[in-house]
Parts: structure tokens; C-alpha cells; sequence
């Protein structure tokens, strides 16, 4: 199992974890999840109960003085921490893409949230890219097909991380799916917006899974694993689905993510 980094074995970062609306509302267990490894990654984490959402929904919607207001509560909460940690792609890609665009106009606001952006990653990035974690010492006997979330892939480079993390789980078979990389139909308000096109494409998705072989499918963001999951229990498909974060800290032997359903 990797030890942290020597600069982590001196002085413990201090990080701030953004916990995430759907996970604070559907699925804490990732939350709890996410502090058992970067505690494993030797970093002191605390939660600013002032947080709320990222303000992602707002800003797909073009409602960006609330945007505004949203993101300004949230580099207020973590002011202060040496990193500021999200267990989602689309979250992390607001706070770090997003959040310095939305104060072009507003040169003290855009210094803050650039300071606040170039603070925040999204957690498998953290784990192996800041803190050289790829062995948690996880142990789990599952065929697991993986998910590359939009946001995560797209606006924040990851890929390779969570492949490495879960080629040192003890028993796990990763089995790739075909267009692991296609969007699942979410999208944030896109499905809403669009919920015959989300519906095809989230079946997609499903049937990609299923043809994998796999028991079992993983993802870094509650979004995409929220509508997956929906899907295959409409489908009364028997794939289970966890965040990733759950089977390297040893979490992912209760229920499985089955919300979502109509």
C-alpha cells in the first residue's frame, strides 16, 4: 500500500471536502468514503457545514447572478484550506472551470475564485495526482465495468487515475465497456431539458454495461451513477452500482446506489 508523499509525512494537508449535493442527499456513504482515503492519504479533512450546492444547476440554466451568488458561499466556506476536494467530476469542473468565468467583470472576485480554482480538484485526481496514492489496500472480489463521467474526462483530464487506483484492488477484474466514454444521458439539466434524448442515451449505456459481462458498475460522479442505476432497475437488470470512492475504502459491501427509479 503507498504511503503519502513526504511532504504529506511532515505536514498534513489540510483539506476542505466539498461534499456535494446529490451525495449529501442520496448517498453520504461516498462522503464518508472520500475522508477515509485522504485521511489513508495523510491529509486532515474537515467539512464547512456553510457549504451548499456548487451552483452548477443555476449556471446550465444561464442564471448566472445566482451562479454568482452560489459560488461566492462556497469560496467563503473554504477559505483558508491548503485544498478543497470534490468527489464528482461535473462539481469539481464548476467550482474549477467555471467559477473564475463567471467574475470576468469583477477583478476582486475573479482573484478569489482563481485562488479558489487552482485549490480544488475532484477526489481520484487528488488521491494520485497531488498526493501519489494508488494502493489503498482494498480488497474486492466483483467484474466491474467503469464509467468516464463527461465533466471528469472532459474538463478535468481524468481517465488513467481511477484505472490506477482500481488495478491495485485485491480481486477486482476490470472489463472495460465499449463507449466508456460517451455521455449517460445526464448531463445535469440536460436530462430535464431533454428527457426523451437522455432516455436513449442512458439505455445506451445500460446495454453497454450489460454486454461488458460485468457484475458490477463503477463511476466518479452521483449524477451519472444515479441515472445509470435508474435505468437498470427499470430494466430489472442485476448490475450493481457504487462510486468508486466506496470500493477503495472498503465500503461497498451494503446496498447498492438504486435510486433514480420511475
Amino acid at each position: 500500500m503507498n504511503s503519502p508523499t513526504p511532504d504529506a509525512q511532515q505536514s498534513p494537508a489540510r483539506v476542505g471536502l466539498f461534499v456535494t449535493c446529490l451525495v449529501d442527499l442520496h448517498r453520504p456513504s461516498v462522503g464518508f468514503a472520500a475522508i477515509k482515503l485522504l485521511e489513508q492519504a495523510g491529509c486532515s479533512v474537515e467539512v464547512p457545514p456553510s457549504q451548499t450546492c456548487c451552483g452548477q444547476p443555476a449556471f446550465n440554466s444561464g442564471d448566472d447572478d445566482t451562479s454568482r451568488e452560489i459560488a461566492k458561499t462556497a469560496i467563503s466556506a473554504f477559505d483558508g484550506f491548503d485544498y478543497i476536494v470534490v468527489p464528482s467530476g461535473s462539481c469539481a469542473g464548476m467550482m474549477i472551470e467555471h467559477y473564475p468565468e463567471l467574475f470576468k467583470n469583477d477583478p476582486e472576485w475573479k482573484a478569489k475564485a482563481t485562488a479558489f480554482a487552482e485549490r480544488c480538484h475532484e477526489l481520484l485526481s487528488f488521491l494520485v495526482d497531488i498526493r501519489g496514492m494508488t494502493d489503498f489496500g482494498a480488497h474486492f472480489e466483483n467484474n466491474v465495468t467503469y464509467h468516464d463521467s463527461c465533466s471528469g474526462l472532459r474538463e478535468l483530464n481524468i481517465k488513467a487515475q481511477p484505472r490506477q487506483l482500481m488495478e491495485q484492488v485485491q480481486g477486482l477484474t476490470l472489463s472495460e465497456m465499449e463507449d466508456t466514454d460517451v455521455c449517460c444521458g445526464f448531463g445535469g439539466t440536460f436530462c430535464v431539458k431533454y428527457p426523451d434524448i437522455s432516455e436513449r442515451m442512458v439505455g445506451d449505456k445500460a446495454a453497454l454495461a450489460k454486454q461488458s459481462g460485468a457484475s458490477m458498475l463503477l463511476g466518479g460522479d452521483m449524477g451519472c451513477l444515479l441515472n445509470i442505476s435508474g435505468k437498470l432497475s427499470r430494466l430489472d437488470e442485476n448490475i450493481r452500482v457504487y462510486h468508486v470512492a466506496e470500493v477503495l475504502a472498503n465500503m461497498a459491501d451494503g446496498p447498492a446506489i438504486a435510486e433514480g427509479k420511475s
